[in-house]
């Protein structure tokens, strides 16, 4: 059997052979064949069009900015190349004493008997005062300079206290400082918190910034500084992340909080 095309017109006419053609069948079955064709080229241009929509926004919207912080263990991280001075520890040193007269304690007179009055205690002349070479002053001193020295009452006493030591910082201890929840935590507090600066954006500039701090006894940070950088502005933002952090849990050695450095790197990232 010779197959047959159901759009042909050839087809059209052998169906409606010997009947009313004016039927409104007749002219759909003629014209079915081009309603199809172009019922496919619409469904073609419109899948066409669907899968090129996403195509098109991507190229119509900028390209995407994400910041990616990671944050990796003091363990597992080089030493940053910092140069630190070292701190000379400078003890105060006391002036030496003036040199002094020797002096003899000023008493006041108390009105005795006769026969109660040492001779050791009687009032001096003055001619023996005059003679003495020794001064009346405010206590009994054994001077060292009789010529030149000075009298005790004239003398004002300076102390000198000693600045307060400053408690060391520790590199490593029994028990490191954590940031609340953990290492995880702390890599997405860095994330939701830190902000690409638009500089930096636009120059695509991008790297990785060690932060180092001193977390304190009491959970506080401070000491924050850039420890290797990479740009101004992404280093000023890192710097701002890390001193906006909340306390953290203190470091410990031997059971006791302890003031203990730590170093977190942030990753400046665009895609």
């Amino acid at each position: 059997m010779a197959k047959l095309d159901l759009t042909s017109p050839e087809w059209c006419e052998l169906i409606f052979e010997g009947k009313n053609q004016a039927y409104g069948a007749y002219r759909m079955r003629a014209n079915s064949g081009k309603r199809h064709n172009w019922a496919m080229l619409i469904v073609v241009i419109l899948a066409i069009v669907g899968f090129s929509i996403p195509t098109l926004i991507k190229l119509a919207t900028p390209e995407q900015k994400e910041v990616m912080t990671e944050v990796t263990q003091l363990s597992k991280l080089e030493a940053p190349e910092v140069k630190q001075e070292e701190m000379k520890r400078v003890e105060p040193v006391a002036p030496p004493p003036p040199a002094l007269r020797s002096s003899i304690k000023f008493t006041a007179p108390i009105i005795k008997k006769d026969e109660e009055v040492n001779e050791d205690s009687e009032i001096k002349s003055q001619e023996e005062l005059t003679s003495s070479k020794v001064a009346i002053s405010i206590a009994d001193v054994k001077g060292n300079d009789e010529a030149h020295g000075k009298d005790i009452a004239d003398v004002k006493q300076i102390v000198t206290q000693a600045e307060p030591e400053v408690e060391k910082v520790f590199d490593m201890v029994e028990q490191m400082p954590t940031f609340p929840g953990g290492q995880s935590e702390l890599m997405s507090y860095l994330g939701k918190n830190i902000k690409y600066p638009t500089i930096a954006q636009e120059n695509g500039t991008q790297g990785r910034v060690i932060i180092q701090f001193v977390v304190e006894r009491d959970g506080s940070i401070s000491d924050v500084h850039v420890a290797r950088g990479v740009d101004p502005y992404l280093d000023k933002e890192a710097v701002r992340v890390v001193k906006s952090m909340p306390k953290w849990i203190p470091g410990k050695q031997n059971g006791k909080a302890v003031r203990v450095k730590f170093t977190v790197p942030v990753m400046f990232k665009l895609q």
